[in-house]
């Protein structure tokens, strides 16, 4: 959740930063207003307890002296009715503000581009050349079915579209996939842990899900538990309500989990293959630091996935998330993209992002600093989406013959 104190103290200058992501000045309007009557009912409040620390002074020296009270009392008690009354009214401005802030995303560094949406985005670097083909390279799809590794007519039959059936060295690659991701991310110091792929509302709320993107979330009938849409949420939730100390930062982690979105908004996108789809398996970095140290690990992450890509040789390139492709909960954000020759195009598969404390202050995580509690940085990225990582392998290294060389980091992962 944002800062409201900083809001409070320089409105016009953070709401200049919240409309560089496309927060509406109506909005903004909005929160000002809520906050003017949180602050207004604050000070009714301590107004009327003020009175009642003053009458109750009052009535301790009447008591002693023997006068009358009765008068007095009936004073008493009937501002004590007017300061029950002014709480519940604080409390219900407290709400209100909170929770229209909850729709509020998170502000953008000063150092992220401003820009429309990903045609905006700047390229950092490129990793590896991509090979040059003697013949037109397949796409991901027609490899998977010419090799027998994927069958998408199957799983559209045990579910619905944008479903998929892995088969023998497809299957085997990806949990090969995973068991050297995950390897490659606890030598870089990632403690790995197995989180539930089920997890509740206020979780989703905690890293920034909800109340957003419910639309986006499968949901369990007659229960509050949601599918997770990424590792990310169960993992940076662990700490939820927690104060750590100083020492134990930073928390580096990795976990992987299936992961589950509706794809809400991505009706007639990526519609064959297995770029976009309701089901898939991703290996995930998350980080909890103190403010000053966020920014090394975060270039840690980011170089712990793009070594992933290197180890595996496959060509990709960072991209600096612009303004208007930057996610809800992110301060900025690092994309990697890899070459799929199929495509002709860099495609995600990979997103490292610093949320500062946006997310720590929705899920109440902090840290001892001295005699304060402070809200801890946490940070969050693929490293990798699996499925996309297997597309990339069949289309880098397919041969005209449409069979598919295994990437050498491989093969002792499939006892070759």
């Amino acid at each position: 959740m944002i800062d409201l104190k900083l809001l409070q103290k320089d409105f016009a200058g953070f709401s200049a930063k919240l409309m560089r992501k496309g927060v509406s000045e109506a909005l903004l309007n909005d929160l000002k207003e809520k906050n003017e009557t949180l602050k207004i009912a604050k000070v009714a409040f301590e107004e009327l307890q003020a009175a009642r620390n003053a009458m109750s002074k009052e009535f301790g020296v009447y008591k002693r002296e023997g006068k009358d009270i009765n008068e007095l009392k009936a004073r008493i008690d009937a501002n004590n009715v007017k300061v029950d009354a002014a709480l519940e009214v604080q409390r219900q401005a407290q709400v209100a503000l909170e929770t229209l802030a909850m729709t509020v995303p998170n502000a953008p560094d000063d150092s992220v581009p401003d820009g429309a949406d990903e045609n905006d985005n700047i390229e950092i670097a490129k990793v590896l050349t991509p090979k040059e083909f003697s013949f037109t390279p397949k796409e991901h799809w027609e490899l998977a079915e010419q090799n027998g590794w994927i069958d998408f007519e199957r799983g559209v039959k045990l579910a619905t579209s944008r479903f998929s059936v892995s088969f023998g060295m497809g299957a085997r690659l990806e949990r090969a996939l995973i068991n050297f991701m995950l390897d490659f991310n606890r030598e870089r110091g990632f403690e790995e842990v197995s989180v539930p792929a089920l997890v509740n509302r206020q979780a989703l709320e905690g890293t920034g899900q909800l109340p957003k993107f419910e639309d986006d979330l499968y949901k369990m009938d007659g229960l509050d538990l949601f599918l997770i849409p990424t590792a990310e949420v169960p993992v940076t939730n662990l700490y939820a309500d927690e104060i750590l100390t100083a020492d134990e930062l930073p928390i580096r982690m990795t976990a992987y989990t299936s992961c589950f979105r509706k794809e809400a908004g991505a009706a007639g996108r990526d519609t064959r293959g297995m770029i976009r789809q309701h089901q898939f398996h991703k290996v995930e970095l998350v980080a909890m630091t103190t403010p000053d140290t966020s920014e090394a690990v975060f270039t840690q992450m980011v170089g712990c996935a793009s070594d992933i890509l290197t180890a595996l040789e496959l060509p990709h390139r960072l991209v600096n998330l612009c303004t208007g492709d930057l996610g809800f909960g992110a301060a900025h954000t690092t994309d990697i993209e890899v070459w799929l020759p199929g495509q002709n195009q860099y495609r995600e598969i990979s997103s490292i992002s610093n949320t500062r404390d946006f997310q720590a202050r929705r899920a109440k995580i902090r840290y001892k600093n001295g005699k304060k509690n402070e809200f801890v940085n946490t940070l969050n990225g693929s490293s990798l989406a699996v499925g996309r990582t297997l597309v990339a392998i069949m289309e880098n290294n397919q041969n005209e013959d449409g069979s598919i060389d295994i990437p050498k980091v491989l093969k002792p992962y499939l006892g070759m």
